[in-house]
């Protein structure tokens, strides 16, 4: 087990980075939105490139996102069934998700991926609007999102299976919305009584 914790530590740590690091993409994104709708007003040039190059660099930070997500167990969930399970439950029928819903679709989503980021790099494909980007590079994005979900999927089931046999600490405990709620008012509460 304790092999199996060290690379699900690390597949944390890449994940957490490329995470961390994606989001200045956002800020590219908002200044490439910035200068294209300021040379289409002042000059009254617009560019198919530009717009693609947006979407392609919010592609990118949704899907290179996506695995710190899991790892930060941020996900979205209903919790009105899960919270009130006991946390044996909870990590029970998060085990059980990501067996046999979480990997088998990235498994099948990663090996649909690869001949299809292939054959696009290998023909050239470009964009069907006038002035657009190659495609490779977005579908690519696509491929990269999905094996770095895949790569987190693997980690969280090491941990599930660590956590509910005693060799690790929850790293993510869950706190129900409701809790979430008494802990931010109580820490607002301590603050307006400094």
């Amino acid at each position: 087990m304790d092999g199996l914790l060290k690379l699900s530590r690390g597949i944390d740590r890449v994940t957490e980075a490329i995470g961390k690091s994606v989001g200045w993409l956002i800020l590219v994104a908002i200044l490439v939105s910035a200068v294209n709708a300021t040379v289409r007003k002042l000059f009254n040039e617009s560019s198919n490139a530009w717009l693609e190059l947006q979407w392609y660099l919010y592609g990118a930070a949704f899907l290179l996102a996506a695995a710190n997500t899991l790892k930060q167990n941020e996900h979205i969930r209903i919790d009105i069934v899960y919270g009130a399970l006991s946390r044996r439950a909870q990590h029970w029928i998060d085990l059980l998700g990501h067996l046999f819903f979480l990997m088998p679709f990235v498994v099948l989503m990663d090996s649909y991926f690869v001949p299809w980021v292939t054959k696009s790099f290998v023909s050239g494909e470009m964009s069907t609007n006038a002035g657009g980007l190659i495609l490779w590079p977005a579908k690519a994005l696509l491929l990269a999102g999905f094996l770095l979900l895949t790569a987190q999927g693997v980690s969280e089931i090491i941990k599930k299976i660590a956590i509910m046999r005693g060799k690790m600490d929850d790293p993510t405990p869950f706190v129900s919305a409701h809790q979430a709620a008494e802990i931010e008012g109580e820490l607002l509460a301590g603050e307006i009584r400094k």
